[in-house]
């Protein structure tokens, strides 16, 4: 009865891959419908197969409802220990690719619509061209999402914002706020705020974190150094920044964003600056990524080309822009 029973367990993992990772994509995409896209199998398929691992391990991993597809406790503690594993699996798949000098398979990347316009959409056609063999995913996301549990390979966000425990690589510079509004907002609303308390007068166009759910908070940089962080009236809240740019060219309000992202519009007039000596900046945007033993060379090439590209960009940390 032993050797039976050690051929089993060396099985029943084998026998479980395919289902454990189709059940990592329904939790990546919280739908059966838009994960079983992604795998090019149908939702029924796609949902009997989960409910087979969910039968074999004796625990249900995940709630249904009409509406929504959402862990279980039991099924987030699953996703967040195969996830990992998955991972090695196809880097390890990955690295016989690399042993041919062609670095291969999907590369996951989570980043903000901001950055990625920024760093990442003027590269996109050099980065393909050199890497045929590598998909690049970019999954836009204004959030904080948890890349382990998304299954992405990396993230590009503010210093600010990073993750703890991971490897972070500096691609850009320090990052400017600037508020400012359009000429037709100005001459319908008078005279342009001198401080931040003067905002109460003003009508502004914000966003709303996707994560916390609460209203950012304007901030700025007080005379001592001291961070600020200001309360004002929304005329307009969304969490799209092309949007919250194209209703201050309209004159809707005044806007509070990295400068960076406007610079042309406040180059040629069309926005105008204010409240610049309050202007707060941050560290800049960082790629960074879980710490592993080895690096996938699909990554370590995109870090490598990002590097590379951008170096102008980057100011050392200590040292000023």
């Amino acid at each position: 009865m032993k050797p039976d029973f050690i051929i089993w367990r060396m099985d029943y993992p084998a026998q479980l891959l395919p289902a454990v990772h189709a059940f990592t994509r329904v939790a990546h995409h919280g739908s059966f419908t838009r994960a079983a896209a992604d795998l090019g199998v149908s939702a029924s398929a796609l949902s009997q197969t989960v409910r087979g691992l969910e039968a074999r391990l004796g625990v249900r991993l995940l709630n249904r409802t009409t509406r929504r597809v959402a862990l279980t406790e039991e099924g987030q503690r699953f996703l967040q220990r195969v996830q990992p594993a998955l991972g090695a699996i196809g880097d390890a798949l990955e690295d016989m690719d690399d042993t041919r000098g062609r670095p291969a398979g999907t590369l996951r990347i989570n980043t903000s619509r901001v950055a990625c316009a920024m760093l990442v959409t003027p590269h996109l056609a050099e980065f393909t061209g050199r890497y045929p063999g590598i998909v690049l995913e970019l999954f836009l996301d204004d959030g904080l999402s948890d890349l382990v549990a998304g299954g992405f390979d990396a993230g590009i966000r503010l210093g600010e914002n990073l993750a703890r425990d991971m490897v972070a690589v500096r691609i850009s510079r320090n990052q400017r706020m600037v508020t400012a509004g359009s000429p037709a907002y100005f001459r319908q609303y008078g005279n342009p705020p001198r401080q931040p308390a003067d905002l109460a007068a003003h009508a502004c166009i914000g966003t709303r974190f996707e994560t916390r759910g609460t209203l950012y908070r304007w901030e700025y940089r007080q005379p001592d150094g001291q961070l600020l962080e200001v309360d004002v009236p929304h005329r307009i809240v969304t969490n799209d920044f092309a949007l919250m740019v194209q209703a201050a060219l309209d004159g809707l309000g005044l806007i509070h964003v990295l400068e960076d992202p406007i610079a042309a519009h406040l180059a040629s007039g069309a926005l105008q600056p204010v409240l610049e000596s309050w202007a707060a900046d941050f560290p800049g945007f960082y790629l960074y990524y879980p710490h592993r033993t080895q690096m996938a060379p699909k990554l370590r090439v995109f870090v490598d080309f990002l590097r590379e590209r951008l170096a102008g960009a980057v100011t050392p940390p200590g040292k000023p822009d």
